[in-house]
């Protein structure tokens, strides 16, 4: 049979469990890998850490994402102290804690046992269980650029020993991105910023996907009015999001909260740290882990991305636009993102600006409405997650 008659082989080697989709890296690939097989043209084995029970509890999840599931076993959450060591690593420290002996056999066994069209390794981290004799078409999912998430953070750490800890980290992405990424047919970019700053390292191979979400699980419905409510939503055990969180709550809330009194602020993510939960600053409260983001968040008046540090793609933006929450964010909360202020969002920078742009969400039912309209519009045409995988798709076609 040609290979323009069957379905495409495609192993998809994961360093995380994509479930529970907590999280904005599993939230693409789930979008992704839903899209592909949707497409049928695909045959996809999807593998990745997962204990016995995750797989028969999820199964029905797995069967949407993939033709077959193959798991090893996870290897237990190591506390801060035990991975002090993996900072002398030559590997960044993200990198080298993804590189455990049941990862590695696993993917050894699976491309020893079966001939594969195109091996796709999702986030670059991934890379680090490639085994050095893989042959054959390879496709790198990259989700950010992660040297430049370090060399941002170095720019924003308190003090002088992290600034300098997050840079000998960058220094150690950087080289590793660079020397790992080359080793792929293709490396598939989440927005044509990034794609165009792995060109810049002399990276030829790099194609732009969009950004893409389930438009039927994030149903549009009109702008809530109603108790003045502000959300956040994302992972409060991801750096870039804890420190965006502790800006907005101790340099824009308190102005907020001088201008409307009853304001609520609802942060919605597993694992808030402790020490921003205890402060018990008014009006503002923290979720932790949710079955379901939409409960939380179809009563806001204003979806705040306050971040000062992050890379790729935040796919957050377009899940509240995809409900009908109009958006407030930073430049680097939008980033890679194509949309437009005023019209799509509100872009504000700084602690004024923040305050400003989210009072006026509170306050102008009118505007809220506006750019809610267009923000559903945007997204249906360009970021649906079926154009997102299509547009991948031809990626490992192009691949093979």
């Amino acid at each position: 049979m040609s290979q323009a008659l069957r379905r495409l082989r495609v192993a998809f080697i994961s360093p995380v469990f994509l479930f529970p989709a907590d999280a904005g890296g599993k939230i693409r690939t789930g979008n992704i890998l839903r899209g592909l097989k949707e497409s049928g043209r695909f045959d996809i084995t999807l593998l990745s850490p997962a204990t016995a029970e995750q797989q028969h509890k999820l199964q029905g999840e797995l069967n949407r994402q993939c033709d077959r599931f193959v798991g090893w076993q996870p290897s237990p959450p190591r506390p801060r102290w035990q991975r002090v060591p993996d900072l002398l690593s030559s590997l960044p420290i993200n990198v080298a804690a993804d590189r455990t002996p049941a990862a590695l056999a696993a993917v050894e066994k699976l491309l020893a046992a079966e001939t594969f069209d195109v091996v796709v390794f999702d986030f670059v981290h991934a890379a680090v269980l490639r085994p050095a004799q893989l042959k054959g078409a390879t496709v790198c999912f990259t989700h950010n650029v992660e040297a430049e998430i370090f060399e941002r953070h170095a720019k924003t750490a308190a003090s002088a020993p992290l600034r300098w800890l997050w840079r000998s980290q960058a220094a150690k992405m950087r080289r590793f991105e660079r020397e790992a990424l080359a080793t792929f047919t293709r490396v598939v970019a989440v927005s044509e910023r990034d794609a165009k700053n792995f060109a810049a390292g002399g990276l030829t191979t790099a194609r732009a996907i969009p950004t893409g979400v389930d438009l039927d699980f994030f149903s549009w419905q009109a702008p809530a009015d109603g108790s003045p409510v502000v959300v956040f939503t994302g992972s409060m055990d991801w750096e870039a999001n804890v420190d965006g969180i502790r800006f907005y709550v101790e340099e824009v809330w308190p102005r907020v909260r001088a201008q409307v009194p009853n304001a609520q602020l609802r942060v919605v993510g597993k694992n808030p740290p402790a020490a921003l939960v205890q402060r018990n600053v008014p009006g503002v409260s923290f979720t932790g882990f949710v079955d379901d983001v939409r409960d939380h968040a179809r009563d806001a008046q204003a979806f705040v991305i306050p971040l000062r540090v992050g890379g790729g793609t935040r796919i957050k933006a377009f899940e509240a636009m995809a409900m009908g929450l109009p958006v407030v964010s930073t430049t680097i909360g939008i980033e890679g993102l194509d949309v437009d202020h005023g019209t799509h969002f509100l872009c504000a920078d700084g602690a004024d600006e923040l305050a400003l742009a989210t009072l006026k969400l509170l306050g102008d039912g009118t505007l809220r409405l506006k750019l809610a309209r267009a923000a559903r519009e945007l997204v249906e045409s360009r970021f649906g997650h079926r154009v997102a995988a299509e547009v991948f798709g031809r990626v490992l076609i192009e691949a093979v």
